[in-house]
């Protein structure tokens, strides 16, 4: 598993976020406080705080670099 922080400050980057990662098979949890939603759902993002950053759980050993390149727009 792999954790990185992402910003999804607009309505358009949540969009293109959860196209970019549900063509990945893989599972991706949004980490915000003590909440933890599925990354795939575009419903549960929207009940995060998306003010500041949010912490991404990748859950994959390989494919890693293909996955953060796809990212890239959305890391801080």
């Amino acid at each position: 598993m792999k954790t990185v922080q992402i910003s999804l400050n607009s309505i358009d980057k949540v969009k293109s976020f959860v196209n970019a990662i549900t063509q990945f098979d893989y599972d991706f949890d949004l980490i915000s406080g003590r909440y933890v939603i599925d990354a795939k759902s575009i419903m549960g993002i929207f009940s995060l705080d998306l003010s500041k950053p949010i912490d991404l759980a990748i859950h994959v050993e390989s494919e890693v670099d293909d996955i953060l390149e796809a990212l890239k727009p959305y890391l801080v």
